[in-house]
């Protein structure tokens, strides 16, 4: 059995983590990091892991603690992450980093978006970004994972198989995002506190959220050239899910096979991508606390646009699921591994 730690395990993030690998048949948790809860049962935390996780929190020493796993999941907030990282790193422990700190390639572009300074500089080079569908050879042979965002695991799912066989040539993709309130965190804000965010929805970050800078970063990487995406995103009243459209300038006059048989090719294989029938369009339901992607597009003959859309769970795929997909990968295991559940409806 391979022993797990994961830091900040008491975040939304934390309890997906914590709920799928106490289903994992191949690892142990060995430790749950947590400031605001020290030794408390995890299950008083999270009520739902009673007799499943029952491990108490611990605030960890990275210098003791870390002697004990083979493998990390660090699910703090950006910037926090950069020390922990380096420091597991540098005692031979395998690390799948759920912040942003090490997803952005160029050091000053992180540091223009999250106003903060990158303190592990030879870490960020050595990281492989860890979109499980695109990247899995690199994952299978690294030390440090940086684990997607939401967002742009919706986004790019869909849109990096056209950008690389060149079936798209915009420069400039335009994307609508909508996600549940999971999204904004556990600590009660003006985002998600129920009065606010209840029968309410609001488009936020508007030209300026911090996943953009990732967004086209990997899209760039696919095209082989400079892409822009202008990428609104909106809160809406629900607890779980991300739903992602995206339209792009039909220049190629492509076909609605010349689509499907692309995405197939890629992600025909790939068992958490669901490439949906024609007429058929994800919804969030359908993805509700699993690890899929559902995809399905259509071409509008009279705007010469083509329209995707996309859905996931966005603490599942969204970060969890595919942390623990980039585990799997890393650690020589089926990818499949502890993920395999269905999506609730309703």
């Amino acid at each position: 059995m391979y022993k797990i730690g994961i830091l900040g395990s008491t975040g939304y993030v934390g309890a997906e983590l914590s709920r799928i690998l106490s289903q994992h048949k191949k690892v142990e948790l060995k430790f749950l990091d947590s400031r605001s809860y020290v030794d408390k049962k995890y299950s008083q935390v999270y009520p739902s892991l009673k007799k499943i996780v029952d491990n108490k929190c611990i605030s960890a020493d990275l210098n003791r603690d870390l002697e004990e796993i083979d493998l990390l999941f660090c699910a703090l907030p950006h910037a926090l992450s950069q020390m922990a990282v380096k420091n597991s790193l540098e005692k031979g422990k395998k690390v799948v980093d759920i912040s942003a700190d090490f997803r952005i390639k160029n050091p000053l572009a992180y540091e223009k978006w999250y106003n903060t300074k990158h303190e592990a500089l030879d870490e960020l080079s050595e990281a492989v970004y860890g979109l499980t569908e695109i990247y899995a050879n690199e994952i299978k042979k690294a030390r440090l994972v940086a684990n997607p965002g939401c967002y742009p695991t919706s986004i790019l799912l869909p849109l990096y198989p056209l950008l690389k066989e060149q079936m798209i040539i915009s420069d400039l993709i335009i994307i609508d995002s909508k996600s549940g309130v999971s999204g904004a965190g556990r600590a009660a804000t003006d985002t998600n506190v129920f009065g606010q965010c209840n029968e309410n929805a609001k488009a936020y970050g508007i030209g300026s959220h911090r996943h953009i800078p990732e967004i086209e970063q990997e899209l760039s990487i696919a095209a082989g050239k400079d892409i822009m995406v202008q990428f609104t995103p909106h809160l809406i009243p629900m607890t779980r899910g991300i739903l992602s459209t995206i339209y792009i300038d039909n220049d190629k006059n492509l076909k609605d096979d010349d689509i499907r048989n692309i995405l197939n090719d890629y992600y025909d294989n790939c068992k958490f991508i669901r490439i949906l029938n024609e007429d058929e369009y994800p919804q969030t339901k359908a993805v509700y606390g699993s690890n899929y992607c559902d995809i399905g597009f259509k071409i509008d003959n009279r705007t010469n646009k083509i329209i995707i859309v996309s859905a996931i769970d966005n603490l599942v795929k969204g970060a969890a699921g595919q942390a623990i997909q980039n585990m799997n990968l890393m650690l020589g295991f089926d990818e499949r591994e502890g993920l395999e559940q269905a999506p609730m409806w309703p």
